[in-house]
């Protein structure tokens, strides 16, 4: 534990006395990024930095329901078109059918969706045709 700053003595001072005897002990020794300029020593201030990173080190992403949901159907439609089975793609398509109504009939804050239920006869229609 580090000890105390001793009464009367100059802060500064003191600091720089623990520093030193960190050093001389080795301790800044092998630290990540020895040698290597500061990361983003450049970019503009930004309060939020440490969230931003350690949102993308943990692979997060925040998006207002409404545009999950609207990126959601837009990877499920690729997805019921590629397919395996005719079956399969129903499955996909159905499952994003519900969410796409409930968000219809109970709006979150934010966005409009702007996305209505997909006509699955239709997109198994276009699945067809592609794979013709």
């Amino acid at each position: 534990m580090t000890e105390r700053k001793p009464p009367g003595v100059r802060f500064e001072s003191w600091v720089d006395r623990q520093i030193r005897e960190a050093e001389a002990r080795g301790e800044f020794a092998d630290l990540p990024g020895a040698g290597k300029p500061l990361p983003d020593l450049g970019a503009a201030h930004d309060d939020l930095w440490w969230v931003k990173r350690k949102m993308a080190r943990e692979g997060l992403s925040v998006l207002p329901p409404a545009l999950a949901l609207r990126k959601e159907a837009e990877d499920a439609h690729e997805a019921a078109l590629a397919a395996p089975t005719e079956r399969a793609a129903r499955k996909i398509l159905e499952d994003v059918n519900v969410k796409i109504r409930d968000m219809m009939y109970k709006p979150p804050p934010g966005p409009p969706l702007g996305r209505k239920p997909f006509d699955v006869e239709g997109v198994l229609a276009e699945r067809r045709a592609r794979r013709d």
